[in-house]
């Protein structure tokens, strides 16, 4: 019935081969964990949205596919949508309207003295994506106009992200509405062209594209696997330290692409270390700095890692959209020289908030003035400031475990010891299977219960509380034994940097 949808639409304006890969080739699509994140925030900010006005009619319509999955019948949206207008609606969620072969799905529909505003929900607290959102309205505005309807408004419901959860959830206080008309009058005198456009693309054979900015702006493709896939070799000079992406592609179309062909460039001392080190296949330790970064720590010696959720719309009285919530934590200690690797942890009950019970069990379990370390001490120092500000009374602990916290990450970042299997990053999912490429105790994929990384542990928490008790006992246990396996990693590490520095 429909050929070209709103997001295709908006695919389009990005890429057009990208347009044609997702309607032909969607096996291609690499969609990493936090894009995912976003659409699925995305979601549950649009259910929100739709109490915006009060009550409304809901348009959305499913049918039961052939391999017996749940999927939109945009027909009976349509049909629904039409019966609801007829019937003088006041306010239409998900309202379907289908114009020469382009569908969309209007967000909010609001009815007005002299026609209807369109309401469009984004899961952002900002308007740094306000050309593809005005490309997205005006789409939505054709359509409708064309389909017979008066518009008299478009705007953009997105977050206050200043919104802090007092009580019960305040719908209004949660969203800012904003007028994007101007914006999307300059895109809307582009749509009819752009969607016979992108028609064309469909009706036609796999387009040839090169490898642009477009490719990561405004979003990251889904398909960049696939278009560099036996044109970028690997390593490149995209895999380098720090090299932004715009400056990758400008040494591209340069004609330098491998480590190789980036001898003769300026770059930084990492860059530099990294490409000598690759190219010669060769590490690099220096004993020395490693040894003045070892006198940093010392015994009872800590090694801390937080895990959080962050859920765009608040559940815990205090906090704001995105604010990210310390559900559990992982702790290796040992508390003389040759002492007892030991380990405790905290895991808090999904549903419940776990801030106060995670805080008053790490000032029992790290004492007052003693060396914690953390890989990336950034975030675990936040957390704790943010756990300081949130109990007052805990205070002076926190922040005293927090001045005293030790980056591992730094050696490492400092370029004191490389390996080529690092790539040009330092993460501790890089370090760790360099130093340790055939030990299956530190290998995050033999972890079983679907938790390998930190977005799925970010993922599967809150959802503990709906399963089965079975199922809640192994996802628990899945939690545990990712989070443990942080901190042993950052223990094997120090005890790697003591090895090499001797």
């Amino acid at each position: 019935m429909a050929n070209l949808s709103k997001s295709k639409y908006i695919t389009y304006c990005q890429c057009p081969k990208a347009l044609w890969l997702k309607q032909y080739k969607s096996e291609e699509m690499v969609i990493d964990p936090l894009t995912q994140a976003r659409f699925d925030a995305g979601t549950e900010v649009g259910e929100l949205a739709k109490r915006l006005f009060g009550d409304f009619v809901e348009a959305t319509t499913y049918k039961t596919a052939v391999d017996g999955t749940q999927r939109l019948d945009l027909g009976a949206m349509v049909a629904a949508t039409q019966k609801a207008l007829a019937e003088g609606a006041e306010n239409i969620a998900e309202a379907a309207f289908i114009y020469d072969g382009c569908y969309c799905a209007v967000d909010l529909l609001h009815k007005t003295p002299h026609g209807y505003a369109i309401y469009e929900v984004k899961s952002s607290t900002d308007l740094k994506e306000l050309e593809v959102y005005a490309q997205d309205v005006a789409y939505q505005k054709y359509v409708l106009t064309n389909c017979g309807l008066t518009i008299t408004g478009t705007y953009l419901v997105n977050i206050d992200n200043e919104y802090v959860l007092d009580g019960k959830l305040d719908v209004n206080g949660f969203f800012r509405i904003n007028d994007i008309s101007e914006a999307v009058a300059e895109e809307y005198a582009k749509v009819a062209v752009q969607t016979k456009a992108a028609k064309k693309v469909l009706e036609g054979a796999e387009p040839k594209q090169h490898l642009a900015e477009h490719c990561r702006k405004p979003y990251a493709c889904a398909f960049w696997n696939y278009c560099s896939n036996n044109i970028i070799p690997s390593p490149s000079v995209f895999d380098l330290y720090r090299m932004s992406f715009k400056k990758a592609l400008e040494h591209m179309n340069e004609g330098r692409l491998s480590l190789e062909d980036m001898r003769q460039e300026k770059l930084t001392d990492l860059q530099q270390l990294q490409l000598e080190c690759t190219l010669n296949d060769t590490n690099y330790i220096d004993r020395k700095a490693i040894g003045e970064f070892l006198k940093k720590l010392s015994y009872p010696l800590y090694f801390l890692d937080f895990e959080t959720e962050q859920t765009v719309i608040p559940k815990y009285q205090g906090t704001h959209p995105y604010q990210q919530v310390t559900f559990q934590y992982s702790l290796h200690y040992i508390e003389h020289e040759g002492g007892e690797l030991k380990h405790r942890e905290f895991l808090g009950i999904s549903g419940e908030d776990p801030r106060r019970a995670l805080a008053e069990q790490l000032c029992k379990d790290i004492p007052l003035n003693v060396c914690t370390t953390a890989y990336n001490k950034a975030f675990e120092c936040t957390r704790l400031k943010e756990l300081a500000e949130a109990f007052p009374d805990l205070a002076p602990h926190l922040l005293n475990i927090e001045s005293h916290i030790v980056d591992l990450l730094d050696p490492f970042r400092a370029g004191y010891y490389y390996m080529p299997a690092m790539n040009g990053s330092f993460s501790i999912k890089k370090v760790l299977p360099a130093l340790f490429p055939d030990d299956p105790e530190l290998d995050y994929h033999n972890l079983s219960g679907g938790v390998q990384n930190g977005g799925e542990a970010m993922s599967i928490y809150p959802q503990i509380q709906f399963m089965e008790p079975e199922k809640q006992k192994k996802a628990r246990r899945a939690l545990l034994d990712y989070c443990c396996l942080d901190t042993l990693a950052m223990v094997k590490l120090w005890e790697k940097l003591r090895e090499v520095s001797e």
